[in-house]
């Protein structure tokens, strides 16, 4: 994934300031910052659902409004709504017919299980379902069909501490794989338990790419969550000058 001074506005916003960031295949990567710093604009325009005003942004090598960079990816939004007519498991039939694969169920039932996502979820409407519910069935769906890319935005949304741990092993396994993960996530342990490397987003623009050590290091701190605010700070400083 390439992106070269990504621009958009929304009005008198600069949701994305010209931004430059590129994540190699195999990488899991996670994208931080605080609401409003552009993070989900950013995946928008990488997948075509909003169009940039400025700027080039590539998938597999492919611009990224052509349909076909994102045939090898598959994408969970932060605000997941699935039909709330459908029952748990037609919900992950249709999602998996749409990507090209059939409905195992010994596959679905192992990953199901491994979400630690209640198997009477699937008979039950959707509708019926809570958040934390919800948001594993939009995980489960995401993840079995397999792509090389996963570009999920705040995928711990709503779950309890078990589920996220079960949630980060499933991540873990497919990054050993050598599928490339890219995520949003206000909770920067999970960041840096899960990704080699991140980019601080802020106001738009990149304060800071490259792994959790070395912002740590940048600014001397054992907590990473101390160190990205002094990273954001300083760039608040800055602008202000």
């Amino acid at each position: 994934m390439r992106i070269r001074a990504l621009a958009k506005r929304y009005g008198a916003v600069a949701a994305l300031a010209g931004v430059d960031l590129a994540v190699p295949a195999g990488e899991a990567f996670g994208l931080v910052g605080a609401n409003g710093a552009g993070k989900t604009t950013l995946i928008k325009c990488l997948l075509d659902l909003v169009a940039p005003d400025a700027g080039q942004a590539e998938i597999f090598g492919l611009p990224a409004r052509n349909p076909e960079a994102r045939r090898r990816l598959a994408y969970l939004p932060e605000r997941f709504v699935p039909p709330h007519y459908l029952r748990g498991a037609e919900f992950l039939s249709s999602m998996l017919e749409l990507g090209g694969e059939r409905y195992e169920e010994e596959r679905v039932l192992n990953l199901v299980e491994k979400l630690e996502l209640e198997r009477a979820a699937l008979d039950k409407p959707v509708r019926s379902l809570s958040k934390g519910m919800t948001q594993k069935l939009g995980l489960a769906a995401c993840l079995l069909v397999e792509r090389d890319l996963y570009l999920l935005d705040e995928p711990m949304s709503g779950l309890d501490p078990a589920a996220r741990v079960a949630v980060k092993s499933v991540l873990r396994r497919l990054a050993a794989e050598g599928r490339t993960l890219f995520f949003t996530s206000h909770v920067l342990a999970d960041v840096e338990e899960l990704c080699g490397s991140l980019a601080v987003l802020d106001a738009g623009r990149v304060r800071f790419r490259g792994s959790p050590a070395a912002l740590r290091g940048r600014y001397a701190e054992q907590s990473l969550e101390r160190a990205f605010m002094r990273c954001i700070r300083d760039a608040a400083t800055a602008a202000s000058a």
